[in-house]
């Protein structure tokens, strides 16, 4: 029997095709991306790890005893039998515990500053590319403008100046309560990681802006926007309706590779000493503060930067399988 005459006979309901939802082939095609797989992996724990800080370590990040500066690691605390880990920095400092807690304030700079920079792109971008004319024109040479101003000088420059300056920016005593309780500070400390934020999503949004405006130019001119104008939508509803939903797989990567970028950015700023300052304990006032005994001890410079390097590769891996899993024109 000939493979034709075979088909003829199957019966109609002993044919199935599997159906999958765009989710469902964009969770395929990222799984199927084994580095990016691994690295979610990896910052999956470390978000943990840095949520349950209060009850893993053992140590208060500001708990000082200076008779015991530089102890090697696996020193048992003699009187109270809890042990330093990776050891003590120059003050008697538990080095585990502060590394844990500012690996909570560096990442949550890093997502709130994503979440502010991407939020305000997209929406600049979707109006520029929507309106046109002389919104697109003077919204993107403002944009392209910002672009070629040096980024870090200038960072550094507004970082000083709102540091030192408290009432340059008033900022709600909710937002200070709320970012408190997630970072585990008091509200002077806040304020100072506020700001940072202010600062590094004031710079992070223009990238983003093109991109939503790149990607709206072309989908401004698909059939469904006129149809969704015939049926009575308003300039504003069919951008947030239909061009910000339909331009968000772009963004969602940008997001994911700018988290690297913020995360790199906020330890080179305390690391330089615009940051969040000492005793507060970040990636990079911690990596700063090992400047001085890395001649004598190589290894000090390692506990704070291998989490930046691991956090960064990470969270490219993961941008990198998002691109991939993302594209149309990948083939399952």
């Amino acid at each position: 029997m000939t493979v034709s005459a075979q088909l003829d006979k199957l019966d109609a309901e002993s044919v199935t095709i599997e159906e999958r939802s765009p989710f469902q082939v964009v969770m395929r095609r990222f799984i199927r991306h084994r580095l990016a797989m691994v690295s979610l992996a990896v910052m999956v724990v470390i978000f943990i790890v840095t949520l349950l800080a209060p009850y893993i370590t053992s140590f208060k990040v500001d708990e000082i005893n200076v008779s015991k500066y530089f102890v090697p690691f696996g020193t048992v605390d003699e009187p109270t039998g809890r042990i330093h880990y990776l050891g003590t920095d120059n003050i008697g400092r538990d080095y585990f515990s502060r590394i844990i807690y500012a690996g909570r304030i560096s990442l949550t700079v890093a997502l709130l500053s994503v979440l502010i920079s991407e939020t305000i792109g997209i929406f600049v971008g979707a109006v520029s590319g929507f309106y046109g004319k002389w919104v697109d024109a003077i919204l993107m040479r403002f944009v392209e403008f910002m672009l070629t101003v040096p980024t870090l000088p200038l960072l550094l420059i507004i970082s000083s100046m709102l540091l030192r300056n408290e009432d340059l920016i008033p900022i709600p005593e909710s937002v200070l309560k709320f970012v408190g309780n997630i970072m585990l500070l008091n509200p002077r400390d806040a304020r100072n990681a506020v700001l940072i934020v202010v600062v590094l999503a004031g710079f992070g949004w223009l990238s983003s802006a093109q991109l939503m405006r790149g990607t709206v130019l072309s989908l401004r001119e698909q059939t469904f926007v006129e149809a969704s104008r015939s049926l009575g939508g308003t300039n504003i509803w069919i951008i947030m309706k239909h061009m910000i939903p339909n331009a968000m797989a772009p963004i969602i990567v940008d997001a994911s590779l700018a988290l690297a970028g913020y995360v790199v950015a906020e330890a080179a700023l305390a690391f330089l000493g615009f940051g969040i300052q000492d005793p507060v304990p970040t990636w990079g006032n911690m990596l700063s503060a090992t400047q001085t005994y890395m001649f004598d001890k190589p290894w000090l410079p390692l506990l704070p930067g291998i989490p930046i390097f691991v956090c960064s590769l990470a969270f490219n891996y993961i941008g990198d399988g998002l691109r991939d899993a993302l594209d149309p024109r990948l083939k399952l």
